[in-house]
């Protein structure tokens, strides 16, 4: 499965490309820094994302998720596990923004 990127990110790149490469390679270092496999750390990213209320970080955690191999199923408890921690409006908040990544899959 693969995604396009946001028209954001692609305009930021071609305005400011050494920006962008050194924002990628700060998480492909941040990726490599720990024991945690591919798919535990997208779903922290995910959590992560979800936690700061930011939908265009849960979209693209969704996302690479995705790509990663994680199930919808796994990344739905994501969303799931987020209503104790951060509140039913925000955790169904959350649910729509991983639902919009599903509609695109």
């Amino acid at each position: 499965m693969s995604y396009e990127l946001p028209s954001q990110f692609k305009d930021l790149a071609g305005e400011y490309p050494d920006v962008c490469k050194a924002f990628e390679n700060l998480g492909t270092q941040c990726h490599e820094a720990g024991p945690l496999g591919e798919k535990t750390r997208r779903l922290v990213k995910l959590g992560i994302a979800i936690g700061t209320g930011s939908e265009g970080a849960s979209h693209s955690a969704v996302r690479n998720a995705l790509n990663a191999g994680v199930s919808k199923e796994e990344i739905m408890h994501v969303g799931i596990l987020a209503i104790t921690t951060i509140g039913l409006p925000h955790a169904l908040a959350a649910m729509t923004w991983i639902k919009d990544m599903f509609e695109k899959s």
